[in-house]
């Protein structure tokens, strides 16, 4: 009788959940202004999510390691994405993104900076990744120096391009924003077209409005001044004209009653001519 020794199964070791991330510099200063507005623009617009019982938590990070897999082997120089957000998940500081450490969740949108080191990587490699391995439902790209703005959804397993609106904006289901250049930066826009603004920009545009709103109460002000003062002017002639109406009254009710003395002291008169034998009418 043959013994058969049980084989024990083999033990992935899990590298550590404290994982710092290890993503080379990004390639110019135009792609690390370009990150940064991303996130800013998104932190601001989502401001009120985290706290919210409606709405999801997220995390949004740029340029931040995604470790995916203890061996990685699939991609062992794969790093992490210019700019992603992950949904219904942690609102919280993370040094990297742990697949294996945040319940099995991948980005929901991935956006790349096209270089020209990385934009092969970029269309071919990571694409592939990000439809096959991730199954992150929207991926976009974008170079900061040739404009050039690509975006994908997953549908049946593949990336499909994303049609561009008559303004060229990419609309994003997953943030429910528009993906589109203005002037030469990448930004955030509402369904009605609206910027998403900067938080300086949101303060910018809160004191030009609070600024508008004191001019329009001193404009009213200054109106409703004017209006009080035509007003008292025209109580002050509609006095004016009363008192010269009384006072023309008066002098009119003075010259009658002269006019009664005078015609008394005629009719006196004749009496006393007439006593004397004096008729005027002869005279």
């Amino acid at each position: 009788m043959m013994i058969v020794t049980p084989v024990e199964p083999v033990k992935i070791q899990y590298p550590p959940s404290e994982i710092l991330s290890d993503e080379p510099p990004l390639e110019t200063e135009r792609h690390l202004q370009q990150i940064f507005l991303l996130l800013a623009c998104l932190k601001w617009w989502w401001r009120e999510r985290p706290n919210s019982p409606q709405r999801d938590d997220f995390y949004a990070a740029g340029n931040l390691s995604i470790y995916y897999s203890p061996r990685q082997k699939r991609s062992e120089d794969f790093r992490g994405p210019d700019f992603f957000v992950v949904l219904g998940t942690e609102y919280k500081e993370r040094k990297s993104w742990v697949v294996w450490e945040e319940g099995g969740k991948y980005p929901n949108v991935i956006v790349e900076m096209l270089s020209e080191t990385t934009a092969k990587v970029d269309r071919g490699e990571k694409k592939e990744i990000y439809q096959d391995v991730f199954r992150t439902p929207e991926y976009f790209w974008f170079d900061p120096y040739s404009m050039e703005l690509k975006g994908w959804v997953l549908k049946n397993g593949e990336y499909g391009e994303i049609e561009p609106n008559q303004q060229g904006w990419l609309w994003s289901k997953q943030l429910e924003l528009y993906v589109g250049k203005v002037g030469e930066k990448l930004r955030f826009l509402t369904a009605t077209g609206e910027l998403v603004p900067t938080p300086s920009e949101a303060a910018i545009a809160k004191e030009t409005e609070v600024v508008a709103a004191k001019q329009e109460a001193y404009t009213e002000r200054q109106r409703a001044q004017e209006e009080h003062q035509q007003a008292e002017a025209e109580r002050q002639r509609a006095e004016q004209q009363t008192q010269w109406a009384q006072e023309e009254r008066q002098r009119a009710e003075a010259e009658r009653q002269r006019a009664e003395e005078i015609a008394a002291e005629l009719e006196n008169l004749r009496h006393q001519l007439k006593h004397r034998g004096i008729n005027l009418n002869e005279s």
